[in-house]
C-alpha cells in the first residue's frame, strides 16, 4: 500500500490525477479510432471524376480459400477485363468491416463496402420479401436450383431491393447444401422436437423450423460458437465450408442431412456507387456478375460434399443420416404457400415450382 504523509498529496488527489491521465488518455484513442473509421467510410469508392482509376472497396467475412472469396475475385478479375477505363479493387476479408448485416448497412447508405456477397436474410431489415429467394425447401435438386438463378425468376425481388434498401443485385452465387449442425446427434423428427438451434433473422427460417418442431432462434452469426459453447444453443444449419472455415465443428461436431436449403447467395453493390459510375462500368460490372456468380456457384456446390468428407475424414465431424425428411417437405409446403401470399410472391413462387 501507498503511504500519504503530512507533505504528500492526499489519496483523493491523486486519484483524481489518475482520472485525467486516464481520461486523457482514453480521449486520444477515441479520437484515433474516429480517425480510422473516418477514413474507411470515406475512401470506401474514390475517383470517379478526377481522371484517375475507380477504386472500389469489397467485404468478405472469410479468408482467401473461401468460395466467397474466391468468387469476389473472380468478379474483380472479370470487371477489370471488361472494362476499358482503370479500375482497382480494395478486398477487405476475414471480417475486417464487420459481419453481413454491418454490411447491408453500409452498401444501403453507400459507405465502406461498395460490393460483397450477402445471404438474403440479411437484407430482410429492408426487404420482407427478399429471404424468399433462400427460403428451406425451395428447389428441388441442384438442377433446379441452377435453373431458376439463370432465369429472371427473382426479377420482382430484385427491383424491390433496389428500392426499399438501394442494393443491386448483380448476379447469383452460392451452392452450399445447408444442414443441420450440432452439439448432439439430430437424427430424426422426434430428435428435432424442442431443438434449441439458430437460424437466419429472416422470418420465413423461423416460421419453417417451428412447423418442423423445433425450438428456433435468430441469434447473432459471430454469437453462434459462444452459443453452443456455453449450451444457449444445441446447434444451428449451415453449409459446409462455413463450418470449417470458422470451425464450428469444435463446438458442433454432428452434421445431419436434412439438406433442407441450397444456398442462393447474391453479388451485391450499392446503388449509390453503382449510380454514379459510367455507363461502360455499369455493364461491365453486370457482366462480371452474372459470369462470377456461375463460377461460384459451380465451385461452391461441386466443393460441398468433399469438404464434409475432408472434416469426417479428419475426425472433426460425425455425419448422421436424418430420417423423416419427406415428412418435413409434407409440413413446410403450408408454410411457404402462407408467407408467399402474404408477400404478394404467390405468382413467383410457382413459377420456380414449374421450372
Amino acid at each position: 500500500m501507498l503511504g500519504f504523509g503530512r507533505n504528500e498529496r492526499s489519496r483523493e488527489t491523486v486519484n483524481k490525477d489518475l482520472n485525467l491521465i486516464w481520461e486523457d488518455i482514453m480521449f486520444n484513442y477515441t479520437l484515433k479510432a474516429m480517425a480510422i473509421t473516418a477514413t474507411l467510410l470515406s475512401t470506401a469508392s474514390v475517383a470517379y471524376a478526377d481522371g484517375h482509376a475507380v477504386t472500389m472497396r469489397g467485404a468478405s467475412m472469410f479468408d482467401e480459400d473461401h468460395a466467397f472469396t474466391k468468387t469476389l475475385r473472380e468478379f474483380e478479375r472479370l470487371v477489370a477485363e471488361n472494362y476499358d477505363g482503370e479500375v482497382e479493387f480494395d478486398l477487405r476479408l476475414n471480417g475486417e468491416l464487420g459481419v453481413e448485416s454491418d454490411y447491408v448497412t453500409y452498401l444501403n447508405q453507400g459507405v465502406a463496402v461498395d460490393y460483397t456477397i450477402l445471404a438474403p436474410s440479411n437484407m430482410a431489415v429492408f426487404s420482407n420479401s427478399i429471404p424468399l429467394m433462400d427460403m428451406p425447401f425451395l428447389f428441388r435438386d441442384l438442377d433446379h436450383w441452377n435453373a431458376v438463378l439463370a432465369s429472371d425468376a427473382f426479377g420482382p425481388l430484385e427491383e424491390e431491393l433496389r428500392e426499399a434498401a438501394g442494393i443491386v443485385i448483380v448476379g447469383y452465387t452460392g451452392g452450399g447444401v445447408r444442414n443441420l449442425v450440432s452439439a448432439e446427434p439430430i437424427t430424426s423428427m422426434e430428435e428435432l422436437a424442442d431443438h434449441r438451434m439458430r437460424v437466419m433473422g429472416a422470418p420465413i427460417q423461423a416460421l419453417t423450423f417451428d412447423a418442423l418442431g423445433a425450438a428456433p432462434a435468430a441469434i447473432a452469426y459471430n454469437e453462434v460458437y459462444n452459443a453452443i459453447q456455453t449450451g444457449v444453443i444445441g446447434g444451428f444449419e449451415n453449409e459446409a465450408a462455413s463450418i470449417q472455415n470458422l470451425k464450428f465443428y469444435e463446438v458442433a461436431p454432428h452434421i445431419s442431412l436434412t439438406q433442407h436449403t441450397i444456398t442462393v447467395r447474391p453479388i451485391v453493390f450499392s446503388a449509390k456507387i453503382f449510380d454514379a459510375l459510367d455507363a461502360d462500368l455499369q455493364a461491365a460490372i453486370f457482366a462480371a456478375g452474372a459470369e462470377a456468380g456461375a463460377f461460384g456457384r459451380a465451385l461452391e456446390s461441386g466443393a460441398d460434399g468433399e469438404i464434409l468428407k475432408e472434416m469426417e475424414a479428419a475426425g472433426q465431424i460425425v455425419i448422421h443420416e436424418f430420417e423423416g425428411r419427406e415428412q418435413m417437405l409434407e409440413l413446410v409446403g403450408p408454410v411457404q404457400d402462407a408467407y408467399a401470399d402474404e408477400l404478394g410472391a404467390t405468382v413467383m413462387l410457382q413459377k420456380i415450382r414449374d421450372m
